[in-house]
């Protein structure tokens, strides 16, 4: 318990440090680009591949309950709601936690198993400034555009189903989904997706740079870090829903 209790200080602290750092010069304008390029640019397969999938066997499922009551037509509206609320920022927080986020824990608790972040604090560069607040900054821009393509090519999947499989109009599709779906529900999911990424950002961080000694220490950080990453993003997805539907946010 107490174990626990001096991580909870220990990560509070790092992300006060972190928070207090985001804003202060000098920009490392490269090092935001560069994590932008990573987090972003080399996650859109991933996230196309896994939204098309997510909005086709969620259409199926959906389609297949209504067609039961011949409300075949709610398909698009129904899923394009669920997706921008609930599924977009939810599995793509999960996906980007497994390759983003395991990825920037495994390269950071390296550099400290190698001395390289001790190197870096002799020369008198706070390790903190360059390796944390960039990548912090490029997930919290970055991930909810790929939320934004989640939620795009969901409704791609959605449509092939819901024409092809349920003979959904195309009319009566989109105009059940501007019926349903609504700016503050979409703005609702990148909130969501916003938070998920902070969260990602700062634990893969943290335990990139409080690794065990040695190449098991690099395993074993990075492990630990997606499995929090993971619960984390599934709490914080509960409380935003339950402060949505109580209190109107």
């Amino acid at each position: 318990m107490e174990a626990k209790i001096e991580y909870l200080g220990r990560l509070t602290i790092f992300v006060r440090q972190v928070l207090g750092k985001m804003f202060a010069h000098p920009w490392r304008r490269h090092l935001f680009w560069q994590q932008s390029l990573f987090i972003g640019y080399d996650s859109i397969f991933i996230i196309i591949l896994t939204g098309s999938a997510t909005g086709a066997v969620f259409g199926l499922q959906i389609g297949g309950v209504f067609s039961f009551f011949k409300a075949e037509g709610f398909i698009g509206g129904a899923t394009g709601l669920a997706l921008v609320k609930e599924l977009a920022p939810l599995v793509s927080g999960f996906v980007l936690a497994g390759r983003v986020g395991s990825a920037i824990t495994a390269e950071l608790s390296t550099m400290v198993v190698n001395e390289q972040v001790e190197a870096m604090e002799a020369m008198g560069i706070d390790p903190l400034h360059y390796l944390v607040v960039p990548r912090v900054w490029a997930a919290v821009f970055t991930m909810p555009f790929l939320c934004s393509v989640f939620i795009f090519v969901g409704m791609l999947g959605v449509y092939f189903v819901g024409s092809g499989i349920f003979a959904v109009s195309e009319g009566l599709f989109m105009a059940k989904i501007v019926e349903l779906v609504k700016t503050s529900d979409i703005l609702f999911g990148l909130q969501k997706m916003a938070l998920f990424s902070a969260i990602i950002a700062l634990l893969a961080c943290y335990h990139g740079l409080h690794p065990l000694k040695g190449a098991e220490g690099v395993g074993l950080a990075t492990t630990t870090a997606v499995v929090q990453m993971l619960l984390v993003i599934l709490i914080a997805d509960v409380l935003m829903s339950y402060l949505q539907v109580n209190l109107n946010l």
